[in-house]
């Protein structure tokens, strides 16, 4: 038997997450991260780091936050996708204390350890081995009557509150020993908060929905018996999985704590097997940069392009939507924005920056207040609040590289966002250039940097975002490269390899990348079908690009991706990566 050590890593928000390491006996082949149940902790799977039986592999188990013997309220976290972060920052932590890098490790999750490792994979598209998903919590079984409308009514009227878990050991598993440690354990906590409850079903539907986005080869154990978690969502979450490499094994009998089972040898074996043969064979990474000629984001793109029939009630549906849009407009400055300009506009993307009812009837400023707190806009303020969080990084890593600021923004709308971000920042950029392709934008963004009295470090010019020789040619040359908002209104990968293309072009070795995507949204329909865009109007249909695709689009063009944020609703990411040789 392996003796572990204790140790901690510091994630995202300066916590000290508790974590269990069990060096490899010989030379190291690899590494296995165990991800517990909810309520539990580390010391729960450690058995597995002798059952697995794979001796040249250096095994990790950590206790989420809010477990075990890492800090927190028990059962709580500032949201669930923080989980998910945490995660994020683990394996990070693991590649540069311990050496092992992502696609030397096999994930290995339980119940809702399962639901963080499949957000985390989809979300931030890591390039890990394998991953296996034990009895994962897509959707918890609440036995009390409309549980989850009554939870969520309470949470938005008292805010975070707890609720205690009803399972009793003896519904988890068979095994004996496995009953009575969970009984007499002290670190076993039953409460859960509202907002991880709420977070783990949301981000659940999400994840099941868009499997298709998961390209990791993956294991899934499905435990037969299971009391505590539905089946349904685990049988779809496989058959949308992307992976061309994926096994899914129904264990007769098994409760729910899959690899804690009194007959948990037959299961572990499996999980021994699958590590084995992926550790055997070379990583499989799809390559997904061709994903706008054929793949599931195209064919919901294409087909919320095409028109509905006449007949459909979907089109009378949407028709009314568009006709009640343009009825608001004649009331909300906001809606007005949005069909006079565009709906994707840089006009439209100033108002929601703003942030203000700026209609001057009371009926405008309802209707400006409800279309401002839609999810989507939401989660467009805080891509904003992520963008500037790296930028900040980048220009602190610049400076102390003792390479000049220079930022370039080849999309930058008016520019408000980052002339605003600059004017509050304590140390300005060497030069900044601010580009757009409308004569609008362009004209406002100039007017907006007289008005700050930047003049002496910034200006703005009309320019071709897609053209890459405009953008290489960018002079001063940028050791800063920003695309907020641009890649995700079009489609077609070519004109994003140009674009990417000129940045490489610009910036030299060592300068950075903030780019933003968007691998999920939940109102494309509304969006394509009552919506237009700056495009001569035309209808704004949006073609979704997984995490992986948009990564190895920005790492062909000859950078490396260092830092990810992506927002609670898991809508918008914002990546910064380091241009290589």
């Amino acid at each position: 038997m392996r003796t572990p050590s204790e140790n901690s890593f510091a994630t995202h928000d300066g916590t000290s997450l508790f974590y269990r390491h069990w060096p490899a006996t010989g030379a190291r082949r690899g590494a296995i991260v165990l991800l517990h149940r909810g309520h539990e902790h580390g010391g729960r799977v450690a058995h597995l780091a002798d059952e697995l039986d794979l001796p040249d592999f250096d095994v990790f188990a950590w206790d989420a936050r809010g477990n075990g013997q890492s800090p927190g309220v028990r059962g709580d976290s500032p949201s669930f996708s923080a989980l998910v972060r945490d995660l994020a920052c683990f394996v990070a932590h693991i590649e540069a204390q311990h050496g092992v890098a992502p696609r030397d490790m096999a994930v290995v999750a339980q119940s809702v350890g399962a639901v963080v490792a499949s957000t985390w994979v989809h979300d931030y598209a890591p390039k890990i081995r394998a991953l296996v998903l034990a009895s994962p919590a897509f959707k918890v079984k609440l036995y009390v009557p409309l549980a989850r409308p009554g939870l969520k009514l309470m949470s938005a009227l008292f805010g975070n509150f707890f609720v205690n878990s009803y399972v009793k050991a003896k519904f988890l598993t068979h095994d004996p020993e496995r009953i009575a440690s969970y009984e007499s354990d002290p670190l076993i906590a039953r409460p859960i908060s509202v907002r991880v409850l709420l977070g783990l079903y949301e981000t659940a539907e999400r994840v099941v929905a868009d499997a298709q986005a998961v390209h990791v080869p993956t294991q899934l154990l499905i435990s037969g018996a299971d009391w505590v978690v539905h089946h349904g969502p685990q049988h779809r979450f496989f058959d949308g999985l992307g992976s061309s490499i994926k096994e899914k094994h129904v264990l007769p009998g098994f409760f729910h704590d899959t690899l804690g089972e009194r007959d948990r040898h037959t299961a572990v074996a499996k999980v021994r097997r699958f590590i084995l043969q992926r550790f055997d064979a070379a990583p499989v990474i799809p390559d997904q940069r061709r994903a706008h000629e054929a793949s599931p984001s195209q064919i919901e793109s294409d087909a919320l392009g095409a028109p509905l029939p006449w007949w459909s009630p979907r089109a009378w549906y949407w028709a009314n939507t568009k006709r009640s849009l343009k009825f608001g407009a004649l009331f909300s400055a906001g809606l007005k924005l949005g069909e006079d300009t565009g709906y994707d506009s840089g006009s439209t993307l100033d108002f929601v920056y703003r942030n203000r009812a700026e209609s001057r009837n009371p009926f405008g400023k309802l209707i400006d207040k409800v279309y401002l707190g839609s999810i989507g806009w939401r989660g467009i303020r805080i891509r904003k609040t992520h963008v500037e969080e790296l930028l900040r990084l980048a220009m602190a890593r610049l400076r102390a590289a003792g390479l000049p600021v220079r930022v370039m923004d080849i999309a930058a709308g008016h520019g408000r966002y980052a002339l605003e971000f600059f004017e509050r920042e304590g140390g300005k950029p060497d030069a900044v250039l601010l580009r757009d392709y409308s004569p609008i934008n362009v004209e406002q963004g100039q007017a907006l940097i007289a008005a700050k009295g930047m003049q002496a470090i910034a200006r703005f010019e009309q320019a071709d975002a897609f053209d890459r020789a405009q953008v290489g040619s960018a002079q001063p040359a940028p050791t800063l490269g920003i695309v907020s908002g641009l890649y995700e209104l079009f489609p077609d990968n070519a004109l994003l390899e140009a674009s990417l293309g000129g940045l490489a072009d610009a910036i030299p070795v060592g300068g950075y990348l903030v780019y933003t995507g968007q691998p999920w949204h939940p109102q494309l329909e509304l969006i394509a079908r009552g919506l237009t865009s700056h495009r001569q109007g035309a209808a704004w249909v949006m073609r979704r690009r997984s995490q992986r695709e948009m990564d190895q689009l920005v790492e062909a063009a000859g950078f490396r991706k260092i830092e990810q944020r992506i927002d609670d609703f898991g809508i918008f990411t914002v990546s910064l990566a380091q241009r290589i040789a």
